[in-house]
């Protein structure tokens, strides 16, 4: 199998495609490794070839401001700017994701003890997941490659989201996901491509067979592998909307749910962007990540007070959070340590009460993942690791209707009854 070195050495630079455009990455200027600082040229690379270290993009931001931001469109393109993106981007065939609703979740705060609680509501994207966002930078950058082929390795969500994408972009789509995966998102995916693989094994297994498929074929862009910087810088606008929507200004208190944990380091890039633009005030913004018990790597070792993730095999229903070796693992456990904040993790049956809370005190039907991240903000508070007097807002990531499974045997009808008033009166449900 082609390691690392030889799949980054695979694939071409930007000066073996052909007609990649000026501007194509709009204020990007390289990719730079997280570890050494080294910085290569924009193309699709993900590992530093001096240390193997993950690569990031870097920019050279012009000035923004927040009329130019508010003017754009109510989508993640408002943000462009601050993107991997052209200036045109808007043009592309997209989903046109993002601008989902900031609530006010009173009755959820009062429940848990907590004094101004938000939820960020990312269901509402037009694959219901917040996968939208990255799978839309991704495909930016696969566009510009003149990439064939749009593929990734998935827990559900992304492959819902890249198959989506693809379609509309009118490219061809591969998504492979564990041959376990809940049948919506199996459902939520075949229906967009004729090329949904099942993988025998758990998605580190999927990832693994990704990367080597990067490495053999020519032209496949891979979201979460070849074209993983630009892929998660996606994440950030979850970031710049919380801030735009709390009236340019950050919180005091994030959790966020933890799989890669990718979503939770570009949402603390985000804020320190938006901070050095001037956008926002700077002021101390506490980070906790979520994970299941079941797959909590992070979580152990932020409880360990080590700086090392030992890798785990998954067994929790939080399917989409079941990242056994998480890529940015360490960087969550930096932030979080560095910002005041905490990892923590729970049980799947307290995912299951996490669903149910948001759903009855919020009327938001959240999958497992936004189970696990409303259940750890309850533990948090409840033991002491969270102030409940802080601003604090809640990520959640995807719509319930694709996890059906993980409550479907514990709802349903209070009683059964003949119909007539006597059989309704008799259940003193009035």
């Amino acid at each position: 199998m082609s390691t690392v070195a030889e799949v980054e050495t695979a694939q071409p630079t930007p000066a073996d495609q052909p007609g990649i455009r000026e501007g194509a990455f709009g204020n990007a200027r390289s990719l730079a490794c997280r570890e050494c600082g080294n910085e290569v040229e924009l193309g699709p690379h993900y590992a530093c070839p001096e240390c193997f270290g993950p690569l990031e993009v870097s920019y050279d931001f012009p000035v923004v401001t927040r009329e130019e931001i508010e003017a754009g469109p109510r989508n993640i393109w408002r943000y462009k700017a601050l993107l991997p993106v052209p200036d045109d981007i808007e043009q592309s065939p997209n989903m046109e994701p993002g601008f989902t609703r900031l609530l006010q979740a009173r009755n959820l705060g009062r429940e848990l003890g907590l004094e101004k609680l938000w939820v960020k509501d990312d269901s509402t994207n037009p694959t219901n997941s917040f996968k939208d966002r990255v799978v839309a930078c991704a495909l930016s950058a696969a566009t510009e490659f003149h990439s064939k082929v749009f593929a990734c390795p998935s827990t559900g969500n992304l492959a819902n989201a890249v198959a989506a994408a693809g379609a509309r972009a009118g490219i061809k789509t591969v998504v492979f996901i564990p041959s376990n995966l809940e049948k919506p998102k199996q459902v939520n995916s075949a229906v967009y491509t004729d090329s949904l693989v099942a993988v025998n094994g758990n998605y580190d297994d999927v990832n693994k067979l990704a990367s080597e498929i990067a490495g053999e074929e020519d032209g496949w862009a891979f979201v979460n592998v070849n074209v993983r910087p630009f892929y998660a810088e996606g994440s950030k606008t979850l970031g710049y909307e919380i801030a735009e929507q709390l009236g340019w200004r950050l919180p005091d208190q994030v959790v966020i749910p933890v799989a890669s944990g990718s979503q939770l380091t570009k949402v603390h890039k985000a804020f320190g962007e938006l901070v050095r633009l001037g956008l926002v005030e700077d002021k101390p913004v506490k980070i906790f990540g979520a994970q299941a018990t079941g797959c909590s790597p992070v979580s152990t070792a932020y409880k360990a007070e080590v700086d090392a993730i030992r890798p785990v095999k998954p067994d929790t229903i939080a399917k989409s959070l079941a990242i056994g070796n998480p890529a940015d693992g360490i960087y969550v456990l930096d932030i979080c340590r560095s910002t005041g904040g905490a990892v923590e993790d729970i049980t799947d049956d307290e995912v299951r009460e996490g669903i149910l809370l948001l759903a009855r005190h919020e009327g938001i039907f959240t999958e497992t993942a936004g189970g696990t991240t409303v259940g750890v903000l309850k533990k948090l508070v409840e033991t002491g690791q969270l102030d409940p007097t802080l601003e604090t807002v809640v990520i959640n990531t995807g719509m319930g209707l694709k996890t059906l499974d993980a409550v479907s045997d514990q709802v349903g009808p209070a009683a059964t009854i003949d119909a007539s008033y006597a059989a309704f009166t008799a259940t003193g449900i009035a």
